[in-house]
């Protein structure tokens, strides 16, 4: 058993070997807490979510760090135009951003720091830097002297003369355009701390580097994060803790975008779907089947079409698990394995969508052997569905999904008693081979969102797609 990951910086999938055997350490970059999350913001923990599970699944044991960026340009510039504390909007969506995370079903970070919690941790690391060479004091700023580093730029693949590095506002004496600000100068009104180089607040890219370096040490296994942080972000990230003395990461996994009309999904475009509203109009376990099925590393096109397409197939899934419980009248516990050709699938880069396609297979022949009145074979078919989507965070059965279920169970009752009904007297058409009197319920149920299906055990109703 082999786990093989695309790493982003040998642009090829690797074998994962881990620094510690039997464990793995991942640092994913979290949420810059100025808004609301989206669905594009989502996608990324979902991913990780899986990874995690999976690697837990072959037995690792896995340390995740997810940070969370609380303050930044974004959050001080929201603020402003808010007329908030920076830390009032900070909070806010980051209490946001975990509601989401726990909706769609995403087990906690081992740990979950705070940029503004480390900012020890980051003066250390500029002093280290100043000392070493990589890194200068202009102004009230420090910055990190790109020229200082062989093989700054290696995981973007650019060259740096041709490099156009971002900056912000006050970014004043720099050596090299290209050089990257790690600490900015105070400025009226923002919020500052106090360092050997005077007050001011950290940039983005140190955060980072200086948590990684305090959670995971000098070298971890994995480094996660979506594609549009390859640069600057996570390149300055590696200059700055290879200048400071740590190998880092051993592998850089990035997950796509979901997008837009083609865009990239963002707040900036005015084209992004909050969580808090897509819960709303969809059940969040629909959302997670949507948003972490397709390959992390392809992007989603979002449209409410793809969306009641999720939405069904999860509905064929979640009805063959009911049908086959209450055939076994108790609950059926997941297998100790998933069948091969889905653990082969997840080894291979975490190829979620051929796993999934394992797990319908599986719901098929589960079906069909509830067709043949098997009991024996439902349950195991369905004692290896519940293992893989154990796996993917996608068992309804599971604590977390149970409870959703269990909201709508009164509504469920109502509504059984009132089909019921009109099975019945569907039934009595077809006992008086009145066909087209039965088709016609039938046809109407189904007009109304309801699908029939007749099996030894009488006609059974479900939720058919929107």
């Amino acid at each position: 058993m082999t786990i093989r990951l695309y790493d982003t910086s040998a642009r090829q999938i690797r074998d994962f070997a881990p620094l510690t055997p039997g464990c793995v350490s991942i640092y994913l970059c979290g949420a810059t807490v100025q808004a609301a999350p989206h669905i594009g913001h989502i996608r990324s923990g979902l991913n990780f979510d899986i990874m995690r599970r999976w690697f837990a699944y072959r037995g690792y044991d896995v340390t995740f760090i997810r940070n969370v960026t609380d303050i930044d340009d974004k959050i001080i510039r929201k603020a402003a135009e808010q007329n908030r504390p920076w830390w009032s909007i900070g909070y806010e969506n980051e209490r946001a951003f975990n509601d989401a995370y726990d909706a769609l079903g995403c087990l906690p970070p081992t740990y979950e720091p705070r940029a503004t919690g480390h900012v020890t941790e980051m003066v250390e690391m500029m002093r280290g830097l100043i000392e070493r060479g990589h890194a200068y004091e202009a102004e009230g700023n420090v910055y990190f002297d790109v020229r200082s580093l062989p093989g700054y730029l290696a995981l973007s693949n650019q060259e740096l003369d041709d490099l156009r590095q971002p900056e912000g506002e006050g970014e004043t004496g720099k050596r090299d355009p290209r050089d990257f600000a790690m600490w900015k100068a105070a400025k009226p009104g923002e919020p500052s701390w106090e360092t050997p180089w005077g007050r001011g607040r950290p940039g983005w890219h140190l955060e980072c580097s200086a948590m990684a370096h305090k959670y995971l040490g000098t070298e971890f296994d994995i480094h996660g994060g979506g594609i549009d942080l390859i640069f600057p972000h996570h390149e300055n990230e590696i200059a700055q803790a290879r200048g400071f003395g740590d190998a880092f990461a051993r592998y850089w996994v990035h997950n796509a975008w979901v997008t837009m009309s083609g865009e990239k999904m963002s707040k900036s475009l005015g084209n992004s779907v909050l969580v808090s509203e897509m819960v709303k109009q969809w059940r969040p376990v629909v959302l997670r089947y949507y948003l972490g099925t397709p390959h992390y590393r392809s992007t989603i096109e979002y449209s409410e079409e793809s969306l009641r397409e999720a939405e069904s197939a999860f509905a064929r899934i979640e009805g063959f698990v009911q049908r086959v419980t209450e055939l076994a009248g108790q609950s059926v516990e997941p297998a100790a394995e998933v069948p091969p050709a889905f653990a082969e699938a997840m080894d291979d880069d975490l190829g979620v969508p051929q796993a999934l396609a394992v797990v319908h297979t599986t719901v098929r022949q589960g079906n069909s052997a509830l067709a043949a009145d098997d009991k024996e074979a439902a349950v195991a078919r369905l004692a290896e569905v519940r293992a893989m989507l154990g796996v993917l965070g996608l068992d309804p059965q599971a604590p977390h999904w149970a409870g959703e279920q269990e909201q709508g169970e009164d509504l469920r009752h109502v509504v059984d008693s009132l089909v019921r009904l009109v099975l019945d007297q569907r039934e009595a058409a077809r006992a008086r081979k009145d066909w087209s009197t039965a088709d016609a319920i039938r046809d109407q149920l189904k007009e109304s969102g309801l699908v029939i299906e007749d099996s030894p055990q009488g006609p059974r109703w479900s939720l058919g797609s929107r």
